[in-house]
Protein backbone atom coordinates (compact mmCIF):
# COMPACT_ATOMS: atom_id res chain seq x y z
CA UNK A 1 0.00 0.00 0.00
CA UNK A 2 1.46 3.31 -0.98
CA UNK A 3 1.57 6.44 1.10
CA UNK A 4 -1.42 7.96 -0.50
CA UNK A 5 -3.68 4.85 -0.19
CA UNK A 6 -2.48 4.91 3.46
CA UNK A 7 -3.78 8.34 3.63
CA UNK A 8 -6.94 8.22 2.16
CA UNK A 9 -8.06 5.08 4.51
CA UNK A 10 -6.96 7.01 7.76
CA UNK A 11 -8.90 9.52 6.34
CA UNK A 12 -11.52 7.84 5.44
CA UNK A 13 -11.78 6.11 9.28
CA UNK A 14 -11.33 9.99 10.58
CA UNK A 15 -14.69 10.63 8.59
CA UNK A 16 -16.97 7.95 9.71
CA UNK A 17 -15.57 9.10 13.52
CA UNK A 18 -16.36 12.89 12.85
CA UNK A 19 -19.63 11.58 12.14
CA UNK A 20 -20.36 9.26 14.53
CA UNK A 21 -19.10 11.97 16.77
CA UNK A 22 -21.47 14.53 15.37
CA UNK A 23 -24.45 12.02 15.35
CA UNK A 24 -23.35 11.22 19.03
CA UNK A 25 -23.70 15.18 19.99
CA UNK A 26 -27.44 14.77 18.95
CA UNK A 27 -28.16 11.82 21.02
CA UNK A 28 -27.04 13.42 23.63
CA UNK A 29 -28.97 16.50 22.96
CA UNK A 30 -31.99 14.08 22.35
CA UNK A 31 -31.64 11.88 25.25
CA UNK A 32 -30.81 14.70 27.71
CA UNK A 33 -27.55 13.41 28.78
CA UNK A 34 -25.19 15.90 28.70
CA UNK A 35 -24.85 16.05 32.38
CA UNK A 36 -25.01 12.20 32.56
CA UNK A 37 -21.76 12.46 33.94
CA UNK A 38 -22.56 14.87 36.44
CA UNK A 39 -20.79 18.21 35.71
CA UNK A 40 -17.11 16.35 35.62
CA UNK A 41 -14.79 16.26 32.93
CA UNK A 42 -12.78 13.97 31.89
CA UNK A 43 -14.02 11.82 34.47
CA UNK A 44 -17.81 10.68 35.01
CA UNK A 45 -19.13 10.73 38.60
CA UNK A 46 -15.45 10.98 39.63
CA UNK A 47 -14.25 7.54 37.98
CA UNK A 48 -12.82 6.90 34.45
CA UNK A 49 -15.42 4.15 34.26
CA UNK A 50 -19.12 5.32 34.54
CA UNK A 51 -22.21 4.10 36.27
CA UNK A 52 -23.71 2.19 34.01
CA UNK A 53 -27.09 4.61 33.94
CA UNK A 54 -28.42 5.37 30.09
CA UNK A 55 -27.60 9.14 30.29
CA UNK A 56 -23.65 8.18 31.65
CA UNK A 57 -22.73 5.50 29.05
CA UNK A 58 -24.77 8.19 26.44
CA UNK A 59 -22.33 10.67 27.51
CA UNK A 60 -19.28 8.65 28.14
CA UNK A 61 -19.22 6.97 24.68
CA UNK A 62 -19.83 10.04 23.08
CA UNK A 63 -16.88 11.44 25.03
CA UNK A 64 -14.68 8.35 23.54
CA UNK A 65 -15.75 9.33 20.22
CA UNK A 66 -15.14 12.25 20.36
CA UNK A 67 -11.50 12.05 21.63
CA UNK A 68 -10.50 9.06 19.03
CA UNK A 69 -12.17 11.62 16.51
CA UNK A 70 -9.77 14.03 17.81
CA UNK A 71 -6.68 12.26 17.74
CA UNK A 72 -7.30 10.86 14.50
CA UNK A 73 -7.26 14.55 13.48
CA UNK A 74 -3.77 15.20 14.72
CA UNK A 75 -2.18 11.94 13.32
CA UNK A 76 -3.73 12.56 9.66
CA UNK A 77 -2.79 16.51 9.70
CA UNK A 78 0.97 15.19 10.90
CA UNK A 79 0.72 12.55 8.14
CA UNK A 80 -0.23 14.87 5.47
CA UNK A 81 2.08 17.53 6.76
CA UNK A 82 5.08 14.69 6.03
CA UNK A 83 4.17 13.17 3.15
CA UNK A 84 1.53 14.97 1.37
CA UNK A 85 3.70 18.09 0.42
CA UNK A 86 2.12 18.62 -3.11
CA UNK A 87 -1.08 18.37 -2.08
CA UNK A 88 -1.52 22.07 0.27
CA UNK A 89 -4.60 21.92 -0.04
CA UNK A 90 -5.06 18.79 1.97
CA UNK A 91 -3.20 20.04 4.44
CA UNK A 92 -5.03 22.87 5.02
CA UNK A 93 -8.45 20.64 5.54
CA UNK A 94 -6.78 18.28 7.79
CA UNK A 95 -6.06 21.35 9.48
CA UNK A 96 -9.37 22.57 9.45
CA UNK A 97 -10.46 19.51 10.93
CA UNK A 98 -8.03 19.33 13.85
CA UNK A 99 -8.88 22.97 14.69
CA UNK A 100 -12.43 22.94 14.70
CA UNK A 101 -12.53 19.10 16.13
CA UNK A 102 -10.25 20.70 19.13
CA UNK A 103 -12.94 24.12 19.24
CA UNK A 104 -15.93 21.78 19.65
CA UNK A 105 -14.27 19.34 21.91
CA UNK A 106 -13.58 22.29 24.38
CA UNK A 107 -16.71 23.69 24.05
CA UNK A 108 -18.55 20.30 24.97
CA UNK A 109 -16.52 20.07 27.99
CA UNK A 110 -17.29 23.85 29.26
CA UNK A 111 -20.64 22.75 28.24
CA UNK A 112 -20.49 20.13 31.04
CA UNK A 113 -18.60 21.91 34.10
CA UNK A 114 -20.18 25.48 32.93
CA UNK A 115 -23.70 25.74 31.73
CA UNK A 116 -24.00 27.70 28.58
CA UNK A 117 -26.97 29.32 26.35
CA UNK A 118 -28.55 27.71 23.37
CA UNK A 119 -27.25 30.14 20.98
CA UNK A 120 -23.56 29.00 22.21
CA UNK A 121 -25.17 25.27 21.77
CA UNK A 122 -26.27 25.60 18.60
CA UNK A 123 -22.58 27.12 17.67
CA UNK A 124 -21.20 24.08 19.02
CA UNK A 125 -23.31 21.72 17.02
CA UNK A 126 -22.18 24.25 14.52
CA UNK A 127 -18.43 23.76 14.68
CA UNK A 128 -18.96 20.00 14.69
CA UNK A 129 -20.32 20.34 11.29
CA UNK A 130 -17.31 22.44 9.97
CA UNK A 131 -14.76 19.58 11.40
CA UNK A 132 -16.64 16.88 9.84
CA UNK A 133 -16.64 18.83 6.27
CA UNK A 134 -13.16 19.18 7.14
CA UNK A 135 -12.69 15.54 7.34
CA UNK A 136 -15.07 14.61 4.48
CA UNK A 137 -13.00 17.11 2.26
CA UNK A 138 -9.81 15.81 3.39
CA UNK A 139 -11.30 11.96 2.62
CA UNK A 140 -12.81 12.91 -1.02
CA UNK A 141 -9.32 15.06 -1.88
CA UNK A 142 -7.24 12.17 -0.70
CA UNK A 143 -9.68 9.63 -3.09
CA UNK A 144 -9.34 12.31 -5.96
CA UNK A 145 -4.96 12.44 -5.68
CA UNK A 146 -4.90 8.37 -5.77
CA UNK A 147 -7.48 7.65 -8.45
CA UNK A 148 -6.56 10.78 -10.70
CA UNK A 149 -3.53 11.62 -10.27
CA UNK A 150 -3.64 15.30 -8.15
CA UNK A 151 -4.21 18.46 -8.89
CA UNK A 152 -3.04 18.80 -12.62
CA UNK A 153 -6.63 16.70 -13.48
CA UNK A 154 -8.00 20.16 -12.88
CA UNK A 155 -6.28 21.51 -15.74
CA UNK A 156 -8.20 19.35 -18.20
CA UNK A 157 -11.59 19.63 -16.98
CA UNK A 158 -13.45 22.84 -18.55
CA UNK A 159 -13.49 25.90 -16.36
CA UNK A 160 -16.38 27.71 -14.38
CA UNK A 161 -17.46 30.78 -14.47
CA UNK A 162 -17.51 33.35 -11.92
CA UNK A 163 -21.10 33.27 -11.54
CA UNK A 164 -21.51 29.83 -10.57
CA UNK A 165 -18.59 29.77 -8.04
CA UNK A 166 -19.89 32.62 -6.20
CA UNK A 167 -23.46 30.49 -6.54
CA UNK A 168 -22.16 27.40 -4.94
CA UNK A 169 -19.83 29.57 -2.70
CA UNK A 170 -23.46 31.26 -1.61
CA UNK A 171 -25.64 28.29 -0.91
CA UNK A 172 -22.73 26.39 1.14
CA UNK A 173 -22.92 29.25 3.48
CA UNK A 174 -26.33 29.93 3.79
CA UNK A 175 -26.67 25.98 4.23
CA UNK A 176 -24.30 26.26 7.09
CA UNK A 177 -26.66 29.41 8.54
CA UNK A 178 -29.42 26.74 8.15
CA UNK A 179 -27.48 24.29 10.42
CA UNK A 180 -27.15 27.03 12.88
CA UNK A 181 -30.85 28.12 12.77
CA UNK A 182 -31.98 24.23 13.18
CA UNK A 183 -29.75 23.47 16.08
CA UNK A 184 -31.10 26.42 18.03
CA UNK A 185 -34.66 25.17 17.18
CA UNK A 186 -32.86 21.89 18.84
CA UNK A 187 -31.57 22.99 21.60
CA UNK A 188 -34.63 25.77 22.40
CA UNK A 189 -36.78 22.98 22.04
CA UNK A 190 -38.93 24.92 19.64
CA UNK A 191 -39.40 21.87 17.17
CA UNK A 192 -43.15 21.08 18.52
CA UNK A 193 -43.95 25.18 18.55
CA UNK A 194 -44.52 24.70 14.80
CA UNK A 195 -47.13 22.38 14.58
CA UNK A 196 -48.79 20.83 10.45
CA UNK A 197 -46.74 21.00 7.15
CA UNK A 198 -46.55 22.96 5.18
CA UNK A 199 -49.07 25.26 7.32
CA UNK A 200 -47.08 26.17 10.40
CA UNK A 201 -50.45 25.73 13.58
CA UNK A 202 -52.73 25.99 10.19
CA UNK A 203 -51.14 29.16 9.03
CA UNK A 204 -49.25 30.25 6.12
CA UNK A 205 -47.58 33.09 8.49
CA UNK A 206 -48.04 32.16 12.28
CA UNK A 207 -47.87 34.24 15.19
CA UNK A 208 -44.55 35.30 15.42
CA UNK A 209 -43.04 34.88 18.83
CA UNK A 210 -41.39 32.36 21.27
CA UNK A 211 -40.86 29.22 19.86
CA UNK A 212 -42.97 29.63 16.78
CA UNK A 213 -40.76 32.42 15.40
CA UNK A 214 -37.43 30.21 15.87
CA UNK A 215 -39.45 27.08 14.22
CA UNK A 216 -40.89 29.25 11.58
CA UNK A 217 -37.90 30.80 10.59
CA UNK A 218 -35.84 27.38 10.30
CA UNK A 219 -38.63 25.96 8.64
CA UNK A 220 -38.80 28.91 5.80
CA UNK A 221 -34.87 28.83 5.79
CA UNK A 222 -34.71 25.26 4.64
CA UNK A 223 -37.53 25.81 2.16
CA UNK A 224 -35.31 28.62 0.16
CA UNK A 225 -32.46 26.01 0.40
CA UNK A 226 -33.91 23.26 -1.19
CA UNK A 227 -35.09 25.82 -3.73
CA UNK A 228 -31.16 26.95 -4.11
CA UNK A 229 -30.07 23.27 -4.38
CA UNK A 230 -32.43 22.37 -7.41
CA UNK A 231 -31.45 25.32 -9.55
CA UNK A 232 -28.24 24.23 -8.38
CA UNK A 233 -28.35 20.89 -9.67
CA UNK A 234 -30.22 21.88 -12.69
CA UNK A 235 -27.43 24.83 -13.59
CA UNK A 236 -24.32 21.63 -13.54
CA UNK A 237 -26.68 19.70 -15.51
CA UNK A 238 -27.17 22.47 -18.38
CA UNK A 239 -23.94 24.14 -18.40
CA UNK A 240 -21.24 21.07 -16.74
CA UNK A 241 -22.80 18.29 -17.72
CA UNK A 242 -19.38 16.94 -18.69
CA UNK A 243 -18.13 17.47 -15.63
CA UNK A 244 -18.80 14.11 -13.63
CA UNK A 245 -17.33 14.97 -10.47
CA UNK A 246 -19.82 18.25 -9.99
CA UNK A 247 -23.17 16.20 -11.68
CA UNK A 248 -22.71 13.05 -8.80
CA UNK A 249 -22.35 16.07 -6.04
CA UNK A 250 -24.78 17.68 -6.97
CA UNK A 251 -27.28 14.87 -7.36
CA UNK A 252 -26.69 13.35 -4.07
CA UNK A 253 -27.19 16.73 -2.79
CA UNK A 254 -30.81 16.90 -4.23
CA UNK A 255 -31.18 13.67 -3.16
CA UNK A 256 -30.23 14.97 0.68
CA UNK A 257 -32.47 17.82 0.16
CA UNK A 258 -35.77 15.95 -0.77
CA UNK A 259 -34.63 13.59 2.21
CA UNK A 260 -34.16 17.00 4.91
CA UNK A 261 -37.81 18.24 3.42
CA UNK A 262 -39.07 14.61 4.01
CA UNK A 263 -38.00 14.16 7.67
CA UNK A 264 -38.64 17.62 8.50
CA UNK A 265 -42.07 16.68 7.72
CA UNK A 266 -41.91 13.57 9.51
CA UNK A 267 -41.07 15.75 12.82
CA UNK A 268 -44.86 16.11 12.63
CA UNK A 269 -46.03 12.55 12.16
CA UNK A 270 -44.06 11.59 14.60
CA UNK A 271 -43.75 13.79 17.63
CA UNK A 272 -46.08 12.19 19.52
CA UNK A 273 -44.06 9.09 19.44
CA UNK A 274 -40.88 9.79 21.11
CA UNK A 275 -39.02 6.29 20.47
CA UNK A 276 -39.55 7.45 16.33
CA UNK A 277 -39.35 11.05 17.14
CA UNK A 278 -35.94 10.89 18.20
CA UNK A 279 -35.03 8.84 15.41
CA UNK A 280 -36.35 11.18 12.77
CA UNK A 281 -34.56 14.09 14.33
CA UNK A 282 -31.30 12.46 14.16
CA UNK A 283 -31.63 11.61 10.81
CA UNK A 284 -32.11 14.89 9.76
CA UNK A 285 -29.53 16.40 11.85
CA UNK A 286 -26.91 13.96 9.92
CA UNK A 287 -28.03 14.25 6.70
CA UNK A 288 -27.69 18.07 6.23
CA UNK A 289 -24.67 17.86 7.94
CA UNK A 290 -23.20 15.37 4.80
CA UNK A 291 -24.92 17.76 2.91
CA UNK A 292 -23.07 20.92 4.09
CA UNK A 293 -19.83 18.64 4.03
CA UNK A 294 -20.22 18.16 0.12
CA UNK A 295 -21.04 21.60 -0.77
CA UNK A 296 -18.09 22.74 1.41
CA UNK A 297 -16.28 20.29 -1.22
CA UNK A 298 -18.09 21.17 -4.28
CA UNK A 299 -17.09 24.94 -3.25
CA UNK A 300 -13.03 24.07 -3.47
CA UNK A 301 -13.87 22.33 -7.07
CA UNK A 302 -15.38 25.22 -8.50
CA UNK A 303 -12.99 27.39 -7.46
CA UNK A 304 -10.43 25.54 -9.11
CA UNK A 305 -11.94 25.02 -11.82
CA UNK A 306 -12.81 29.08 -12.12
CA UNK A 307 -8.39 29.17 -11.58
CA UNK A 308 -8.56 26.70 -14.74
CA UNK A 309 -10.70 28.98 -16.52
CA UNK A 310 -9.05 31.96 -15.95
CA UNK A 311 -5.24 30.44 -16.72
CA UNK A 312 -7.06 28.94 -19.77
CA UNK A 313 -7.98 32.40 -20.93
CA UNK A 314 -4.31 34.05 -20.24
Amino acid sequence: MNRISFLKRLSYLTTVFMFFATFGGGVVTRTESGLGCGTEWPLCHGKFVPAHTLASVIEYTHRLVSTTAGILAVIVFVLFLMYGKNRKDLQFFAFLTLIFVSIQGAMGALAVVFSQSPPVMALHLGFAFISLAGSLMTSLGAMQEERLGGLAVFEKMPGTTKAFRNFVWGVMIYSYIVVYTGAFVSHTDSAGACTGFPLCNGQIIPELSGGVEIAFIHRIAGFLLAALIVVLFVWIYRSYKENRELKILGFISVLLIVFQVLSGAAFMITIGRPEVYMFVVLAHMTSIAVLFGLLTYMSYIVWRLTKTARSKAS
